[in-house]
């Protein structure tokens, strides 16, 4: 290898690290000791995304030989763990390259494994949408039927299944997650061709329908995570059916961040490279607190350490409540508060639960 290639490596792990740190990395799931080498590894100059799908594959083949032995618990476990590293292997690439691709292809695949041994139920779920489909996960309670669903999901770059041990703490509660991939994420974006200059308010209403067709499924609420709060602000406003709100490090006024991956991440949701359509798309997504009243109970989200989002700009989010509204801040937490995961999590969890088991 050249120089010229280890360095390229040296600073793309680099940046990310400071994308995907460890607080990131075990609050979506990945093993301890998977993180350690995964920082272990690139800091010597091995590529980020080789060495996180590595770890993934090898989870994997751990929980294939646990299923065949009849130990589904184990295999579960190993599952979750290699979903994880999939999740950060294929994160490494913003736009949809074939690399990608083959990535979120072995993360899909790894999903639906799960759905034979997991201990609560998990299928995939295709919501019709302008004639094509938003692509998601479902987990349940082990009950006949869970107080309430959320619909749970991400912004640039974490979607889905990244949420998935959000979704186990939400079904311990008895609610069921739907871990939704909205326009421009996942494989909503990259096999459906659904960018996020649909109606994106018409697309999470899409799944309000959805968990209203199943009389076992409760209320909706939803909970949106970075950009994706923006999204569950917008959907509480538009759509009177959904009965609790969470906003997670968001911003009311979105826009294109300084950053070079951030402009990749906005243009690969998006399906453009042209700077101008991505502002005036950011553009139309402003939430405007004063046309969009949020009617149901809010809850907003927020770490004091954040290094993208202010709370000035969560702050339209709160102005637009007309009744119970609630602001947690953690004054070292970071974006979306990764670094305190469990108690970010126990509380949004406790609080959904004692809205929509009332509904």
């Amino acid at each position: 290898m050249t120089q010229d290639a280890q360095e390229a490596i040296a600073k793309a792990n680099a940046a990310h690290r400071r994308a995907m740190a460890m607080p990131r990395l075990l609050d979506y799931g990945m093993d301890f000791a998977d993180a350690t080498a995964l920082f272990a590894r690139t800091d010597a100059g091995e590529p980020w995304d080789a060495v996180a799908a590595e770890l993934g594959r090898a989870r994997l083949a751990k929980a294939d030989v646990a299923e065949g032995e009849g130990h589904s618990l184990t295999s579960a476990g190993e599952r979750q763990r290699g979903i994880a590293a999939l999740v950060f292997a294929q994160m490494a690439f913003n736009f949809d390259i074939p690399e990608k691709r083959a990535l979120y292809g072995e993360l899909v695949s790894a999903c639906a494994a799960l759905t034979r041994v997991s201990d609560m139920p998990f299928n995939r779920c295709e919501i019709p949408f302008g004639g094509k489909h938003l692509i998601g996960w479902l987990l349940r309670p082990s009950t006949p039927r869970a107080d309430g669903t959320v619909i749970l999901f991400g912004g640039q770059t974490g979607w889905g299944v990244a949420y998935l041990p959000v979704a186990r703490a939400l079904a311990r509660r008895n609610l069921a997650a739907l871990l939704i991939e909205g326009p421009g994420q996942g494989e909503t974006r990259i096999e459906q061709g659904i960018y996020l200059d649909a109606d994106t308010d018409a697309a999470f209403s899409a799944c309000v329908d959805a968990i209203l067709d199943d009389p076992t499924l409760g209320a909706p609420g939803i909970w949106g995570n970075s950009y994706g709060g923006l999204f569950a602000a917008r959907t509480a406003a538009h759509d009177s059916r959904v009965a609790a709100c969470c906003v997670n490090g968001s911003f009311a006024t979105p826009g294109i961040l300084p950053f070079r991956s951030a402009f990749e991440q906005s243009a690969a949701m998006l399906g453009t490279e042209d700077r101008d359509a991505i502002d005036a798309n950011f553009a139309r997504l402003r939430f405007d607190p004063g046309t969009m009243p949020i009617r149901c109970p809010l809850l907003v989200l927020h770490g004091g350490a954040d290094p993208l989002v202010d709370l000035s700009d969560q702050q339209p989010f709160l102005d637009a409540a007309t009744g119970e509204a609630r602001l947690e801040t953690w004054p070292d937490g970071d974006h979306t508060i990764y670094n305190h995961g469990f108690d970010r999590t126990t509380l949004a969890a406790d609080w959904f639960a004692a809205r929509l088991s009332t509904r």
